[in-house]
């Protein structure tokens, strides 16, 4: 049996995995959008903008998933658990 304090460790490890992840892939479509597009457009025969939006849907949705399924819960763990 997990116990909190497991829990809390493991959501705690998983939120600095998941900002990293975050944070790179956003560093990533900042600096090499030029050839990430070029590569997704042929891969998915999307045009640019398209490709654009897309990009920003994925970080939103990874950013809000990140903070509403491992985040909150982490601290939420960190607050009672004091």
């Amino acid at each position: 049996m997990i116990t909190i304090s497991q829990l809390t460790e493991i959501l705690g490890w998983a939120s600095v995995i998941n900002i990293a992840y975050l944070i790179l892939a956003t560093l990533i479509l900042m600096f090499m959008k030029e050839k990430i597009s070029a590569i997704h457009g042929k891969m998915f025969a999307i045009d640019k903008q398209e490709l654009n939006s897309k990009y920003f849907d994925f970080l939103s949705s990874y950013k809000i998933a990140t903070l509403v399924f491992i985040v909150a819960p982490y601290l939420a763990l960190k607050i009672i658990g004091q």
